[in-house]
């Protein structure tokens, strides 16, 4: 966690843990699960007879316990038959189970031999999911310029997260000299896109700049989307803050604090 002005943690990069899910609906069925996936009695039979598609939805309503009682043993089950007909979302989910643990015992290597072959079909979620391994060296050989080679060709596939990163090797210049004007324009994309660090990343460059309302309206507008913890460190780090405008969005960041997380934790 990086502060306004505040600059708490400078370092390694944050690890993401969201749940990355893409569902790409190009199955024969699709119309058919399309109508499952609003009766998770349907969408299940639908697994069972061997859609994919049904095979993947029916996983993340285990995996995040919608629909279906949260069962993470279940949901990397269902991963895995839908990664069996190659569907690169569901190539993804299996490395993220292993990563995480969700099912199976964390195995980083094994989480990186998945996310490969998700890669090797163009998924930005398995590039932005590698990169983060071989960022730390978890599983991998430690590579910073091929982690970062892998967060381009992401970003360049419209992923949010992974401009947030290549926002942070240009403020930090882990790979070459600090640019902290490429760094605002990455941390803009991504926030723009939806990002939650990336739109807390963009109230610290314009809080910096002494346009701390705008700063203020990034804070919340990520605060809508980050989880508990992360807004409770980010209200905690700004309660005593000088600024009334920043003071205000830490009141709004703690009370978000406390409202229970939806996912897995991630």
């Amino acid at each position: 966690m990086r502060e306004i002005e505040f600059h708490t943690e400078v370092g390694a990069p944050q690890k993401y843990r969201p749940l990355y899910v893409s569902i790409y609906a190009d199955d024969d069925d699709t119309s058919a699960v399309q109508d499952a996936n609003r009766d998770a009695r349907r969408t299940e039979q639908l697994a069972q007879q061997g859609s994919p598609f049904a095979q993947f939805l029916l996983a993340h309503m285990y995996l995040s316990g919608q629909d279906k009682p949260q069962d993470y043993a279940a949901a990397y089950r269902w991963f895995a038959r839908s990664a069996a007909s190659g569907r690169a979302d569901a190539l993804n989910m299996v490395g993220r189970c292993y990563e995480c643990g969700w099912g199976v015992e964390i195995d980083r290597a094994e989480a990186a031999r998945w996310y490969r072959l998700a890669i090797e079909q163009g998924h930005a979620w398995a590039m932005f999911n590698l990169a983060s391994l071989m960022m730390q060296g978890d599983g991998v050989t430690q590579d910073a310029e091929g982690a970062l080679a892998l967060f381009v060709r992401a970003a360049r596939l419209g992923n949010i997260k992974a401009m947030n990163m290549i926002g942070q090797y240009r403020e930090d210049g882990w790979r070459g000299r600090v640019r902290l004007r490429s760094a605002a324009r990455w941390y803009q994309r991504a926030a723009e896109g939806g990002c939650f660090r990336g739109q807390y990343n963009l109230a610290r460059f314009l809080a910096r700049m002494g346009q701390t309302q705008t700063a203020a309206q990034w804070l919340r507008v990520s605060f809508a989307a980050a989880p508990p913890q992360f807004c409770r460190e980010v209200g905690e780090m700004l309660a005593n803050h000088p600024d009334a405008n920043l003071r205000d969005a830490a009141c709004e960041a703690l009370l978000r604090a406390e409202t229970p997380a939806r996912h897995p934790a991630a």
